[in-house]
């Protein structure tokens, strides 16, 4: 059984990672020099990839920087 202070410090590591994965995820789309939101939309398969793997890339990176 989960005790209190378990749960309590899961949700808060997650949420420390939700934000720094926004926040990557956001400076990663302001970098790049093309409106990456408005190209997925025409559909450009290649760049919805590509944001796919950034995404997952800064996701290992946040995970791994909290496990340790």
């Amino acid at each position: 059984m989960l005790s209190t202070a378990i749960l309590l410090a899961t949700l808060v590591y997650a949420g420390i990672g939700l934000v720094i994965f926004v926040a990557g995820f956001w400076l990663w789309d302001r970098l790049t020099p093309v409106d990456m939101w408005g190209e997925i939309c025409k559909g450009n398969i290649a760049l919805s990839i590509l944001a796919g793997s950034v995404a997952i890339a800064i996701a290992i990176i946040i995970a791994a920087a909290i496990h340790g």
